[in-house]
């Protein structure tokens, strides 16, 4: 009778052991960029849990001025915010590193971006980072210290040289095996650089122009050769497909509803983890536009679109497994939480959580 117990006791606890396990993986840490003209203090952490859709254990990590858009290094060892200012120094904005360990900050350093109003930071795996700034029409590339801070100096990319008619507001800069592409807005065009000689110099396609007004914001890079680019100013998003070195537009298609009146602006655009589904932000029409994928030409077809319950969605993520899809609403303060179908592409909403001036949502796993 004793060793039946004993043996009972035993596979109790492996039980609880492996439902323990399970509850922590079905654990993420998500980190949310805010502006701080009202309730917010700087950059904030939530607990995510990936079986219910529920955020919860909403801590303060760190204490700065409109941390609006943050970036996590791929080793999970480092996490970068722009300070979306002015007035960090005479000449404009600021990034500040921070280490990563056990989800906590731990401050490193910060450096003038040279521009005013850095809005995204990105970061390539040789160890560069790029910081847009929207009002200083420019970009600043940092070659980051071994230890993951910030170096003094910076080279510096200016785009308002680039055209006298038009006013430059550099909005996303990214890092591919291509070299460096950099959306601006207010030049409609995406610009490409190489790193060459340890500086980053104009590509061989120096420019992708968009339509007149298009006002490209952000991108993402689907299948081999298909690049997708969301214009914030006409509600669009094209579809450029890689033909030897330069990419060429091959499709592009609107994000609002034919019915909707009023104004309305894209923000941002993520791609699901399979690839099959397109995902896009409208500020003004507030929702989320789903877009299928085409496997073979990349080509886009319209799916449908969700209210995102609330005002002026701004960067939306999916979760690590693929099965949520988070929004962070700048102007009613709060992120809402939707499932997604893996098949259809189709968005539901679950809940939702306030959170003040929410800009950027950042998973950590």
């Amino acid at each position: 009778m004793r060793l039946f117990s004993l043996i009972l006791a035993l596979l109790l606890l492996g039980v609880m052991g492996c439902s323990e396990k399970k509850t922590m993986v079905k654990k993420h840490q998500l980190f949310v960029g805010t502006y701080t003209d009202g309730d917010s203090k700087g950059i904030y952490r939530f607990t995510f849990d990936a079986e219910t859709g529920e955020l919860g254990e909403k801590t303060l990590m760190a204490e700065l001025p409109n941390p609006s858009f943050l970036k996590i290094s791929s080793d999970k060892k480092h996490l970068y915010a722009v300070q979306e200012t002015a007035d960090f120094d005479s000449l404009g904005g600021g990034v500040t590193a921070f280490k990563l360990q056990d989800s906590l900050l731990e401050l490193q350093n910060s450096a003038g971006t040279r521009g005013a109003h850095p809005c995204h930071v990105s970061l390539s795996e040789d160890g560069f980072l790029a910081a847009s700034n929207y009002s200083g029409g420019n970009v600043s590339i940092f070659k980051l210290k071994e230890d993951g801070s910030l170096p003094e100096e910076a080279q510096l990319i200016d785009h308002k040289a680039l055209d006298t008619t038009k006013i430059a507001h550099a909005h996303m800069a990214n890092f591919t095996s291509d070299g460096l592409f950099v959306a601006d807005l207010g030049l409609d065009a995406v610009k490409r650089y190489q790193l060459q000689d340890k500086l980053f110099v104009p590509s061989k396609q120096v420019s992708i122009n968009m339509a007149e007004g298009a006002g490209p914001r952000h991108f993402t890079f689907g299948k081999t050769g298909i690049l997708y680019i969301i214009n914030e100013l006409n509600s669009t998003v094209t579809v450029l497909q890689k033909n030897g070195e330069a990419y060429n537009e091959i499709q592009t298609i609107g994000t609002l509803a034919e019915d909707f009146e009023g104004d309305s602006f894209c923000a941002d655009i993520h791609l699901s983890e399979d690839g099959r589904f397109l995902y896009g932000s409208n500020r003004g029409e507030n929702s989320i536009v789903v877009f299928s994928v085409d496997g073979k030409t990349g080509k886009l077809s319209t799916v449908g679109r969700t209210s995102v319950h609330g005002d002026w969605p701004r960067n939306f993520s999916l979760d690590p497994s693929g099965k949520f899809l988070l929004v962070a609403n700048q102007r009613s303060n709060h992120i809402t939480i939707f499932s997604r179908d893996e098949e259809l592409g189709t968005l539901t909403f679950l809940n939702e959580i306030q959170m003040g001036s929410p800009v950027c949502l950042e998973f950590l796993d």
